[in-house]
């Protein structure tokens, strides 16, 4: 008997469906349990409760596939979403600040296309291989990730080390700085508010503000004095952006790079020390791209995608979603979807590309290629000056975030052994009175915000907690 919702019968809405909360700590421990029991109940689209709002959760790798390429049919954009327009999602819903945020990844409406060539034109000189700046990233990616080694090994030739917060986390973000032109003064905050708003926590709202104001005022600094960033390009590709609308899209390439790149790096580690031999087959046969592959296949670093609303009632699975019901497509239960995953093969060095990590259709994600190869780089590093890498703790315990976006872990507790040939800079010796001299100049100057390199120095030194935010 067909399931239905919405208008077809009166008794049977969504909100009306038994749901079963999605966030909470078995989907945060282990999200693929929670997905394989909503499949076996519901088929390939489940209703579930997201942080007491009922929403569809997309299961099934078909489904997600043809939602993401018809996006005229299921567009983006909260104005769509019919229960948020007639007041039935809370004011303060903490999800919120992240899908009313007004840039190209959340945004719907026809000018899309446009928004999406000025990224493109502004990502395609750190995305071009031929292209010097390029170049220089690359060169700047492993000079970073050698200085993080660095930095790791004042521990020891031996140890053990938080690989999350001393080199998966700090990476991206320099890399982050270098993108939008402020590699040595980026606020501090600025950069752990972007986790605030993806873990959707109690502070989200405050922290977009947050973010927005600081991202506005790059922004305007850019207009005044443009430069070779992303911010420069965007501008230069469109220059009647606004001030608001650049700060959003400043933080939208934030998230992906800061954050998204950080989890993937994570997750690669953790897939290749611990997964199915796939990531780590294609690691030994020197194909370090094809491992990173594998890893968005097998640990997407973004969990559950921006919802999607049709414009009319539509069947989906074994359901009708009504016209403005909010649809989410789950990209790791996609890949373990049977009529999927049947087409790929545990111990190939290569895989599949037709996974849905990046998107699918028009709104692909067009930092796809940046991603891939800050990781690859980071793994490259990793896997060049570590003779062993192995998790501290059992894989099962590893402390994940709580997101309904990201799924990325808080802590990656390793132990090390470095190459006999890397060679550990030795610390230079204290000079006291120069300390004290810094100290008495610091007191005679307003404070300012630390530099980046400062930021991701005390992260890799524990100066900074990094898990207090």
């Amino acid at each position: 008997m067909e399931r239905v919702s919405g208008g077809y019968t009166p008794d049977v809405t969504l909100e009306s469906l038994p749901t079963e909360p999605l966030l909470g700590r078995e989907y945060q421990d282990r999200p693929e349990v929670v997905h394989e029991r909503l499949r076996g109940r519901h088929g390939a689209v489940a209703p579930v409760d997201l942080l007491g709002v009922p929403v569809w959760l997309v299961l099934g790798y078909p489904e997600a596939l043809h939602v993401l390429q018809n996006d005229a049919m299921w567009p983006k954009g909260m104005e769509h979403w019919r229960a948020r327009n007639e007041g039935r999602v809370p004011d303060d819903w903490p999800v919120a600040p992240a899908l009313v945020a007004e840039n190209m990844m959340a945004r719907g409406g026809p000018d899309h296309a446009e928004y999406r060539a000025a990224w493109d034109a502004a990502l395609k000189p750190f995305q071009d291989p031929g292209h010097p700046q390029t170049r220089r990233l690359k060169d700047n990616i492993r000079r970073t990730a050698k200085d993080l080694v660095t930095l790791l090994a004042q521990g020891g030739r031996s140890g053990m080390a938080d690989l999350a917060a001393q080199f998966s986390r700090p990476l991206p973000l320099m890399v982050a700085g270098e993108l939008l032109g402020a590699p040595g003064s980026l606020d501090d905050e600025a950069l752990m508010d972007i986790w605030r708003i993806l873990d959707a926590g109690p502070a989200s709202a405050q922290a977009s503000e947050r973010v927005l104001t600081a991202m506005g005022r790059l922004g305007e600094e850019k207009r005044r004095r443009p430069g070779e960033d992303f911010p420069s390009y965007m501008l230069a590709a469109r220059p009647n952006l606004t001030a608001s609308e650049l700060a959003h899209e400043l933080i939208m390439l934030m998230g992906m790079i800061a954050d998204h790149g950080g989890i993937l790096i994570a997750n690669a580690v953790v897939e290749i020390i611990t997964g199915d031999g796939r990531a780590r087959a294609s690691l030994s046969a020197g194909m370090i791209r094809e491992a990173v592959n594998h890893v968005a296949l097998r640990k997407p670093p973004l969990s559950n995608f921006v919802p999607r609303f049709p414009v009319t009632d539509q069947r989906l699975g074994q359901y009708i979603i009504r016209a403005g019901e909010p649809v989410w497509i789950a990209t790791a239960a996609t890949h373990t979807d049977v009529r999927f995953a049947t087409g790929t093969s545990a111990h190939r060095a290569t895989s599949t590309r037709a996974h849905l990590s990046w998107g699918a259709g028009p709104r692909q994600c067009p930092a796809r290629e940046l991603a891939t190869t800050i990781t690859t780089l980071a793994l490259e590093c990793l896997f060049e000056h570590f003779e062993h890498l192995e998790l501290a703790v059992p894989v099962d315990r590893l402390p994940w975030r709580s997101s309904p976006f990201v799924r990325g872990l808080l802590a990656l507790p390793i132990r090390y052994q470095l190459n006999a040939g890397f060679e550990i800079p030795a610390a230079p010796v204290p000079d006291r009175r120069a300390a004290e001299k810094r100290a008495a100049d610091e007191e005679r100057r307003p404070a300012q915000a630390t530099t980046l390199r400062q930021f991701l120095t005390s992260l890799v030194t524990g100066t900074i907690d990094p898990n207090s935010f």
